[in-house]
């Protein structure tokens, strides 16, 4: 006979159940001094009239042409429009140039004391400049903050040539590393975001890479933090104004004609970290303002509510055969999720699983999902496992529960 059906079990719906549930540990909002207060970001900073971006909580207006917003901490996509359209990077090339140089340091290949020598392509390289003098060699410190503060060219060619020979054999791995962590819809053709046919990003790779360069090299992250930088008696602020304003501690702006204006920036309030891609809007001050008021609309409509713990018991299941009557349903992690504010008068969570579980059964075996239900957005599922092992019963014990009396309990 077959026993094994699908239970969906509601644990949570709305408010007042929330408010029934010890298990629910920490929902916190995202506040910061500097920051409008939860649901007046929108009404302090006008939208500006452009197409809209999708949401978790419905279409938003914006003036880039690609965007993507993410939660550092639980991954979750807060906005994004033409998010996975190929699009000209310009500087923002050079986050992807900063990792590599944080990977040979990392790795001991390279040291921020060591020196560098200046050619004559550095030399002569045109646009942005932290103006390195020919000739002459310069510390790997020096050239990382002219390549992130000043978004130096001739810095990236330097720093290029010195760790791989030439600017070709570092854009080859910028383009191996790249889909190693993550970044599918990139290709580079050089490493200063010079523009050039087959030199593309997206919005969602620009914030995949910010995310990966925080997580990955935290001890070189405050590179990017610095409001300016001066070299060889030539001062230069940092082009990232939010950064300017204490709004963000990074990370980069870049801007080309075919590409615009673009800024990939990052916000930490509370412990709460935002990372945000724009490109594509029609000048700096419409790059800040909208950097700006993004960020701001991002940390005034979500919250990262911890649901369980690990190891936390979620439910119970139901086991045939077995020498406990019932196994309990356990997370594997702390279960973190970024919801809109409010959603905890919306959301429904359940567990859907097998019942009854058929013995034995071991612990650690995936059993059933928590499901977050929450209108308008997709279902968010979590695998949910046995939290203990329960032994099939001896035959003795199978046959007297076929024939209907109770299943053995633990002794």
């Amino acid at each position: 006979m077959d026993v094994n059906v699908r239970s969906r079990r509601f644990l949570l719906g709305g408010l007042s159940a929330v408010a029934l549930a010890p298990h629910v540990v920490d929902a916190r909002p995202r506040r910061h001094p500097k920051a409008a207060p939860a649901g007046e970001g929108a009404a302090a900073m006008a939208a500006p009239a452009g197409s809209p971006a999708a949401t978790p909580i419905g279409p938003v207006d914006t003036i880039a042409r690609w965007a993507c917003i993410v939660d550092f901490n639980t991954g979750a996509t807060l906005l994004e429009k033409a998010a996975d359209e190929r699009m000209p990077p310009s500087s923002l090339t050079k986050m992807m140039t900063a990792y590599i140089v944080f990977g040979m340091l990392k790795a001991g290949r390279l040291s921020l004391e060591q020196s560098l020598p200046v050619s004559e392509k550095a030399w002569r390289m045109q646009g942005s400049k932290m103006f390195v003098p020919l000739g002459q060699s310069i510390a790997v410190s020096e050239l990382i903050e002219g390549m992130l503060i000043q978004s130096g060219n001739d810095a990236c060619i330097v720093l290029a040539e010195g760790i791989a020979g030439s600017e070709e054999q570092f854009v080859a791995l910028m383009n191996d590393e790249a889909p190693k962590i993550g970044l599918t819809g990139s290709h580079f053709e050089n490493c200063t975001g010079w523009p050039a046919d087959n030199h593309y990003m997206t919005a969602r790779d620009v914030a995949n890479l910010a995310v990966h360069i925080i997580r990955d090299y935290p001890q070189y992250y405050h590179f990017f933090s610095a409001t300016d930088y001066t070299f060889n008696k030539i001062h230069q602020g940092n082009r990232n104004v939010l950064v300017d304003k204490g709004l963000a501690d990074g990370l980069k702006t870049g801007h080309t004609d075919a590409g615009g204006f673009g800024l990939c920036a990052s916000s930490d309030r509370g412990g709460n970290r935002i990372v945000m891609a724009i490109n594509g809007t029609a000048s700096s001050n419409d790059r800040a303002h909208e950097g700006e008021r993004l960020l701001a609309w991002a940390f005034a409509n979500f919250e990262n509510a911890t649901l369980f713990k690990a190891g936390a018991v979620v439910d119970h299941a139901p086991v045939w055969m077995g020498t406990q009557a019932r196994v309990p349903l356990v997370a594997t992690r702390d279960i973190t999720l970024t919801l809109p504010h409010g959603w905890q008068n919306r959301s429904h969570i359940g567990v859907d699983f097998q019942s009854p579980v058929i013995a034995p059964v071991r612990a650690g075996q995936v059993l059933g999902q928590l499901v977050l239900s929450n209108p308008g957005m997709q279902d968010i599922r979590l695998d949910l496992v046995a939290g203990t092992s329960v032994e099939k019963l001896g035959i003795v014990g199978r046959s007297l529960t076929r024939l209907g009396f109770p299943q053995a309990k633990p002794s």
